[in-house]
Parts: structure tokens; sequence; C-alpha cells
């Protein structure tokens, strides 16, 4: 019987151009589906800077991001110096934020045409869908019309 020979160690490696495959790391880490999995995750508290973050990628202003999630410029601030995480009930909410903004720019192909969705009225009124967010619950009835629009129901 033959002795089996190890080959030498060769590197099968592909290189690539590095490419950023979506569109930004907040949205490609934080994006949870699963609701047991976002509220896991949301118990752990989220870093600050998940929520600088989002504020950078969608464009939102800092102050308006905090108002959305019911916190103050200074707290988040104050929590960023201090290494703090943040309470499980604003993470939460964030991580509803980056799904909804992750969904809405598959569905309207940008943040830009996204964004200018959530700043019309809908509903029949003269509430924005900017308007809602303001609350997890909120957030979830947004992304229910969001998914009813991507199939084809009137708005």
């Amino acid at each position: 019987m033959a002795k089996y020979k190890i080959p030498k160690k060769t590197t099968r490696e592909v290189a690539e151009p590095m490419i950023v495959y979506s569109s930004t790391s907040v949205f490609r880490n934080y994006a949870i589906k699963n609701e047991y999995h976002l509220i896991k995750k949301a118990r752990e508290g989220l870093k600050t800077e998940v929520f600088y973050s989002l504020a950078d990628a969608i464009k939102m202003p800092e102050k308006t991001l905090a108002s959305v999630i019911n916190l103050s410029p200074r707290t988040i601030s104050n929590y960023r110096d201090q290494k703090k995480s943040l309470d499980p009930h604003y993470s939460e909410h964030l991580l509803k934020l980056i799904n909804l903004y992750n969904l809405g720019e598959e569905i309207f192909g940008s943040f830009e045409e996204f964004s200018l969705w959530m700043n019309r009225p809908f509903f029949h009124s003269d509430e924005k869908p900017m308007d809602l967010i303001t609350t997890p619950g909120g957030v979830d009835l947004v992304c229910e019309e969001i998914e009813k629009l991507a199939q084809g129901y009137p708005a």
C-alpha cells in the first residue's frame, strides 16, 4: 500500500479590489429582520457610534435623529464621552429605524427618494411618515406601508 503524500502548503486566495457591497456598514451590521434577534440586540444596548453612523448614512442632522428617538443631543454626546451604551428602549428604536431606512433604500432606490416620501403626507391626512417614527410602533406602521407599496397596494 502506497503512503499518502501531504501536498506542500499552497495559498489559494482570490484577490479582488475592495468594494462596498452594502450602502453603509450600519445597515450591513445592524439591519436585523428577525424580531427576536432585534430585541436581543437591543437588550445588549447599542454603542453611540451606531447612532452617529445612522445619522451620517441617512444624512439626517444628529439633533433631528436624537429627537426622533426622544433623546437630547447632549445626552447622546454624554453617552459617547462616557463610552456608555444606549438603553434598550433607545437601542430598539434605533435598530427599527435602521431596518426602516434599509427597506426604504431598497424599495425607493435611494435615501434621497425615500426621504422625499417620508416628508409627504399620507393616510389622507396632514401627517407625514416622518411624524410617525418617533415611537417604535410608528416605525413598524411606516414599514408596513412601505411593504404594501412594494406589493402594489395604493397609498
